[in-house]
């Protein structure tokens, strides 16, 4: 069976704090061939790598009294959101902030590392892995459209950076908004487009029932509890290449029957080879160095590079 292309989620976010440059380079080191980054917009549109517009959970921000003021709650995917979010700040501001484990108690390790690292932009991770030879970066586009609403458009933000890049490695972007695919589709982006599919239930069954609604991407990226030999060979018969997200071998992350009491990993082994034997060409990971191990790797498959 051959490995799968493995994906440092975030860097090696299982060993530093998620989107620093440390956690980055350390996905380097451990072999990964693709980086995977989230994207938001600043206030002076700007796309700066955060999971979330709201800063609070992996950010030292609420320590920052000039930035009391901004403390706002807004409605992100319909839920009221109470903290400090990217698009009140320009990019100087998010610049005084240093990242902070978002799972501090689970990850202990990563938090002792909390405080010594600046956010970073797209453009500073796009330098990065451009130096680092071959490796793609994948970049996904967070709340593309309550974005738009708020006239930052992530479509036009992520254009103009690639745009103005000195030197880009291959880029492959995606999304759980597939509007936001399609437009940047319509702008004639040289890159591919990966759909992001996520748990919903009722979504879910009835989208993977109809893999050709997502013929018009180069690929999909599954939640884990979607895969099945029967869903990948389907989205594989109409020509898009499959991965799913996220490999992490805690326990609380892990299906009941690969949970281990009184231990913090469970069988993750075991059940990310069930995965990779569903058919599965690319993995997203936490700890690229334990993907590696149990998957092999690491090797150029997936998605296609486009120059």
């Amino acid at each position: 069976m051959p490995a799968p292309l493995v994906i440092a989620h975030r860097g090696a976010c299982g060993y530093r704090p998620e989107l620093t440059r440390s956690a980055f380079r350390l996905a380097l080191e451990q072999g990964a061939k693709a980086i995977e980054v989230d994207v938001v917009a600043s206030a002076d549109g700007e796309l700066v790598v955060r999971h979330d517009p709201e800063l609070s959970h992996t950010t030292d921000v609420a320590a920052h009294p000039e930035l009391r003021e901004r403390l706002r709650t807004k409605v992100v995917r319909g839920r009221p959101r109470r903290g400090w979010f990217a698009e009140d700040l320009t990019l100087p501001e998010l610049r005084t902030l240093r990242g902070r484990e978002r799972l501090p108690r689970l990850r202990p390790v990563s938090a002792q590392h909390d405080g010594a690292e600046e956010v970073l932009t797209l453009g500073d991770v796009i330098e990065l892995v451009a130096a680092a030879g071959d490796v793609r970066l994948v970049v996904e586009l967070k709340h593309a459209a309550r974005s738009a609403r708020l006239g930052l458009p992530l479509d036009e933000l992520l254009a103009a950076t690639l745009e103005r890049a000195p030197r880009l490695p291959g880029i492959v972007v995606e999304s759980f908004e597939h509007d936001a695919l399609d437009l940047l589709a319509a702008r004639g982006l040289p890159h591919p487009l990966v759909a992001l599919i996520g748990h919903e239930p009722l979504i879910d069954h009835l989208t993977v029932r109809y893999p050709e609604r997502f013929a018009r991407f180069d690929g999909v990226s599954l939640g884990a509890n979607l895969v099945t030999p029967r869903t990948v060979a389907g989205f594989r018969e109409v020509g898009l290449d499959v991965w799913t997200w996220t490999l992490r071998p805690e326990n609380r992350f892990l299906p009941r029957r690969y949970r281990l009491p009184g231990s913090p990993f469970g069988r993750y082994a075991e059940y990310w080879r069930r995965l990779q034997a569903a058919g599965v060409t690319g993995l997203f990971a936490d700890h690229p160095d334990l993907a590696h191990a149990v998957l092999g790797g690491p090797p150029g498959v997936g998605v296609p590079t486009y120059s």
